[in-house]
């Protein structure tokens, strides 16, 4: 008789037990599903230049380098653009652009740039005579 209720006593508490991590499973999934919703995403749109970039978006996920370099994320053919021109950078939650010394500068909304940049839900980061404008979704 007491080995049938040492039995039902741990069955029911395994049972327990499981219910348990259920719940916090449940708990953690919740607050990764609420992080995601009010994770902030950046766009850039490329608005004005050459006829093969415009209206080409990238969402910001890392790092994005713009130059004449093939190896660049958004390559602009014009001999005033360098090979590594701009980087536009995710910290946190913020969008920085930055010079990588090039010849010609690097603006954001007319105004040439010498270090990083914080950016601002459509601001415009001009790379010569390219428009790239700057989302916040």
């Amino acid at each position: 008789m007491i080995d049938v209720a040492l039995l039902i006593a741990r069955l029911l508490f395994v049972a327990l037990l499981y219910l348990f991590l259920f719940a916090i499973m449940k708990t953690g999934i919740g607050l990764v599903r609420g992080q995601r919703k009010r994770e902030r995403a950046w766009n850039l749109t490329v608005e004005h230049g050459p006829k093969e970039l415009r209206g080409v978006s990238i969402v910001v996920h890392g790092p994005i380098i713009v130059g004449r370099s093939p190896g660049a994320d958004i390559v602009i053919g014009a001999s005033y653009v360098s090979g590594r021109h701009a980087r536009f950078t995710l910290m946190g939650q913020n969008l920085f652009v930055e010079d990588l010394g090039s010849t010609n500068g690097t603006a954001v909304n007319g105004q040439r740039i010498n270090g990083p940049c914080a950016l601002h839900d459509r601001d415009i980061v001009s790379v010569g005579d390219v428009e790239i404008r700057v989302r916040l979704s």
